[in-house]
């Protein structure tokens, strides 16, 4: 993968917490229109990697060249546990709100937009649904409805942090629909996934992390057996009381 490719690329980017690195000496890129899957041990640091790409995390080391793409070209979809969802505002509300591009902060819905909101909830298989207040809806119906405003943004780059997880098998399938059609578009689409089989199937290219990269390309050669080993073989080593690595040794201090 060359740099000229690349829609957002890291420069050995490290992201700690307290010293203590949970994304490390991190080099490569997400390729321009392409589907890539992060994939790793639990705390292997890619909710986090997530985070220091849409800027809420900044990184104690390195930098992150974003390709001149602004936050309004980001779409972002994090952890379903992160996400509110007692807030009183019906599904309609929830998928207007990635019109925000075209109506601004305070802005109400124009004719055009309202319409985009309809067909953004028929084609994630909520139409009719537009007045259910949100606290009404299963996990897999609340995210067709976070999908749905996903495709009200528009976005060229579109993260998705376990966007699968703790839903139906038929929302997951017809959601990884969605995520094909974004390829199709030419919209670079990067998500963290945990099911290996979705990974082979569905993305392209891999980032398989365990707090340092250990393989990005290719999905069949990222997650080689070998790969795969090393990155649960790093995963049982981790002490979680190291701190940051000292001058030029490009690894984590790991306990014996």
């Amino acid at each position: 993968m060359t740099a000229s490719t690349n829609a957002i690329s890291f420069r050995d980017v490290t992201v700690a917490y307290d010293r203590r690195p949970a994304v490390h000496h991190l080099t490569g890129g997400f390729e321009q229109g392409g589907l890539t899957a992060v994939t790793g041990p639990n705390g292997a640091g890619k909710s986090t990697l997530l985070k220091a790409l849409m800027g809420e995390l900044k990184p104690s080391a390195g930098a992150i060249d974003r390709g001149g793409l602004r936050s309004r070209d980001f779409g972002y979809l994090p952890q379903a546990a992160d996400i509110e969802r007692r807030i009183p505002l019906s599904v309609a509300d929830v998928v207007m709100l990635g019109a925000w591009r075209e109506t601004g902060a305070f802005g109400g819905a124009t004719r055009a937009s309202a319409e985009q909101g309809r067909r953004a909830l028929a084609a994630v298989g909520l139409e009719g649904f537009e007045r259910r207040p949100v606290g009404t809806l299963s996990a897999g119906q609340f995210q067709r409805a976070l999908f749905a405003r996903l495709l009200m943004q528009d976005a060229e780059v579109i993260v998705l942090d376990e966007p699968f997880t703790a839903i139906d098998a038929r929302t997951t399938r017809d959601l990884l629909e969605i995520v094909k059609r974004w390829g199709g578009e030419g919209r670079t689409v990067i998500a963290v996934l945990h099911d290996l089989e979705q990974v082979r199937a569905h993305f392209a290219n891999t980032l398989l992390l365990a707090r340092e990269a250990i393989a990005w390309g290719p999905t069949e050669s990222a997650l080689s057996p070998k790969n795969l080993l090393r990155a649960r073989a790093m995963a049982e080593s981790w002490d979680e009381h190291a701190h940051a690595c000292d001058g030029d040794h490009h690894r984590l201090r790991l306990s014996a």
